[in-house]
């Protein structure tokens, strides 16, 4: 039985909404459920660290794992590969996400970036500023940018928490303040965490940078051409003195956001396709095998999904999974393995590394999100969301206190002694807890004082 055009629209439309203009329901998801088994890989690093086997736990990840390409010979702890290597592809995703929300985005126009661009600014400033107050002169000073990070998957996690009780306008601020706050630690790493610059190095990642520019420019859409320039850029920047996670920044800035030609022609296409499939019995059968011609235009409607679907989104949709699921769990599991025998915990609370980082993201962020916010909004420049209200802003930023993954990546870049990064990583975790948990409680007692309004049909 035929399908009328009405029909044709009906279910191109629905394709669409569900495989191309989702994408910010979709990374809600990933990261709230990221967020789960990042602590329960936490939970499990620090079992593992303190139990029976603990030594088993550090020679497992201090394993040394080489690499030999003739001459080339590069050796590295599992750790190591972990941090540098698959971290590099979080940082991958972290920088797409930013190219997307500053082209189609929350951060797309400067009336609606501007909050959230002018909230990170000062939950970065005011944590940073707290840390150097209580290490000003001392040797620890290299750990400033360890308090002024956000872990987005557990902030969106504990939002998320709350269902429809908070208002969706407010998990899309905490989605750009926390991308947002990402780039600016991705900044600080790259220009402030780099001890030595290895300039040959840089001038071949410069080369290869030019040539993923050409590539968009000849309009190439093949993403192995852009995967093997990317590996190969990781790689020399690894060897520069660079943190090679900045090559992910760099590489995903010129991956492609348009795709072979645009909506209308897909849709016309799609319609097209569509109208071959036409039966002369109420049903056109079990299998599809049974009419070539409809085995034809279903690969031509596969061969139009792909066209329309940008590379940018392709490597979206194939490493958000992996980053989401393995990468980040991986990272956690390796990383928060703290020894607590032994451990002087007064000794601890007291030092000045240990209240840097957790006065900053407890009390700094906070602080520094709302008075920034503040500022933002009665001197104009910026506007609430809407249905958002002072209070949701606090809440979400004491969420902003959780830092965790980006904090405990710039501490390994801080510190090389182990008791500092010891202290710092304790410093970490029991901030990161205290504002989950004071955020969590505070947006509740919101939620239960301030409903949601909700439009009539």
């Amino acid at each position: 039985m035929p399908l009328n055009s009405s029909t044709y629209m009906a279910s191109t439309r629905q394709l669409i909404a569900n495989q191309i203009l989702r994408p910010t329901q979709r990374f809600f998801r990933k990261q709230v459920a990221s967020s789960i088994l990042l602590l329960s890989a936490t939970v499990i690093a620090l079992v593992w660290a303190n139990s029976n086997i603990a030594e088993t736990y550090h020679s497992f990840w201090h394993t040394k794992i080489s690499l030999v390409f003739g001459e080339l010979h590069i050796s590295k702890s599992l750790v190591h590969w972990i941090n540098d290597g698959l971290m590099a592809l979080f940082f991958f995703t972290v920088g797409l996400e930013i190219k997307r929300e500053l082209l189609v985005g929350e951060l797309a126009s400067p009336k609606k970036a501007l909050l959230p661009v002018i909230a990170a600014l000062g939950g970065m400033l005011v944590p940073g500023l707290i840390y150097i107050a209580f290490n000003l002169g001392s040797s620890s000073m290299d750990g400033w940018g360890i308090p002024m990070a956000t872990d987005i998957a557990f902030a969106l996690g504990a939002v998320a928490i709350f269902g429809q009780k908070l208002p969706v306008n407010l998990r899309i601020f905490l989605a750009a303040f926390a991308i947002a706050d990402d780039l600016g630690a991705v900044l600080v790493i790259a220009i402030f965490y780099t001890k030595e610059i290895v300039w040959f190095y840089v001038f071949v990642c410069a080369i290869l940078t030019l040539c993923l520019a050409i590539a968009n420019v000849l309009w190439i859409r093949w993403t192995l051409i852009y995967a093997m320039l990317g590996l190969a850029i990781w790689f020399f920047v690894l060897g520069s003195g660079i943190h090679p996670t900045v090559a992910g920044i760099i590489v995903s800035l010129f991956i492609p956001a348009r795709g072979r030609y645009d909506t209308d022609r897909f849709l016309q296409n799609v319609d097209e396709i569509m109208a071959k499939f036409k039966c002369e019995d109420q049903s056109c059968g079990y299998s599809i095998l049974l009419n070539q011609e409809h085995m034809y235009a279903v690969h031509s409607l596969k061969l139009a999904c792909h066209d329309v679907e940008t590379p940018l989104q392709r490597f979206m949709h194939a490493l958000h999974p992996w980053v989401a699921f393995t990468i980040l769990p991986f990272f956690a599991l390796s990383n928060t393995g703290l020894d607590f025998h032994g451990v002087n915990f007064s000794e601890v609370a007291a030092h000045t590394v240990s209240l840097g980082i957790f006065f900053g993201l407890v009390v700094g962020k906070p602080l520094g999100v709302m008075l920034f916010s503040y500022i933002a909004v009665k001197s104009r420049a910026a506007s609430l969301p809407k249905d958002v209200k002072w209070l949701h802003i606090l809440g979400s930023a004491m969420l902003g206190g959780i830092g965790f993954t980006m904090s405990l990546f710039i501490a390994d870049l801080s510190f090389s002694s182990f008791h500092m990064l010891s202290y710092a990583k304790m410093a970490i975790l029991s901030a990161s807890v205290l504002s989950a948990i004071i955020g969590i409680s505070f947006l509740g007692i919101v939620s239960s004082i301030i409903p949601i309004a909700r439009e009539s049909n």
